[in-house]
């Protein structure tokens, strides 16, 4: 009896210590003094080998919370098991439901640009064995975060070398969304909420929008990858996007596949994101 306890002690120990760690942390705002959780994923390895690992920034979407990418997905183990098969570090900030991850010139304590490219970026480089400079970090995300992730690797082209996009809803002014009209309204009234009307202030709208600034790609080297469902409502500024970078001759990658605006479809494309990645980041 005293045996077999032993060896089922044996065999759990093994099997907790061949898989990633999750730890959730708190990462305070040092714009609003707010502080927020983020979910860090560590691969096994990082408590095997005495060297710095590579990061990935994954960002959730719209009315989400930074737990989505663990709690939504229908393999709750697949984060764990991805930083295990890469040896990546997999960040899962928060965003709240609608900051579209930038600074909101009109919502004070909606200041997530600056919150995500300074303070989650700096807790993680101080109190992980990150590769603390571009070449060890990539950023992507879904619809809202997917926007988010292309939008913070162009204002801080320091920062990633890689950036990716699921689904992203990329451009503010909703050009090409095929939602309801109810639900445009409503979308567009949660832009006016972050950014100001769109009518009174259409440069701010201007400058957020990935379809409308991708010249920074180019410049900085900016590896992309980019994909969405076939029938996504954010399918047509996917495509314009796509057209644009094509015409601008700036390297990405873009891919089409069946699915929509769904966790099922965001499983399924994170893996790619990771091969992605994995084939650009220092390791």
């Amino acid at each position: 009896m005293k045996y077999t306890a032993l060896l089922l002690f044996l065999f759990s120990a093994i099997v907790s210590s061949s898989f990633a760690i999750s730890d959730t942390v708190q990462i305070t705002n040092s714009k609003t003094s707010i502080t927020y959780k983020a979910v860090v994923v560590t691969p096994s390895s990082y408590e095997q080998v005495e060297k710095n690992f590579p990061t990935l920034y994954l960002l959730h979407g719209g009315v989400g919370k930074f737990s989505d990418w663990t709690k939504q997905i229908s393999d709750k183990a697949l984060i764990q098991k991805l930083a295990d098969q890469y040896g990546f570090i997999i960040v899962m900030p928060e965003g709240e439901a609608f900051s579209y991850y930038i600074d909101s010139p009109v919502v004070e304590n909606s200041q997530f640009d600056s919150y995500i490219s300074k303070d989650v970026v700096n807790y993680m480089d101080n109190n992980y064995r990150t590769i603390a400079k571009k070449e060890g970090r990539a950023i992507t995300g879904l619809s809202m975060g997917g926007f988010g992730a292309l939008y913070l690797s162009a204002k801080h082209p320091e920062l990633f070398l890689a950036a990716g996009s699921m689904s992203g809803a990329l451009n503010p002014d909703l050009k090409g969304w095929g939602l309801p009209q109810q639900a445009m309204i409503d979308v567009g009234k949660g832009f006016a909420g972050i950014l100001g009307s769109k009518e009174e202030f259409p440069e701010r709208y201007e400058e957020v929008s990935i379809i409308n600034n991708i010249d920074v790609y180019k410049e900085h080297g900016i590896h992309l990858m980019i994909d969405c469902g076939v029938n996504d409502f954010l399918i047509q500024p996917n495509r314009e996007l796509h057209r644009r970078l094509v015409f601008e001759g700036i390297s990405h990658d873009y891919t089409e596949r069946d699915g929509g605006h769904s966790w099922k479809y965001w499983e399924n494309a994170l893996p790619y994101h990771m091969v992605f990645f994995a084939s650009l980041l220092e390791k």
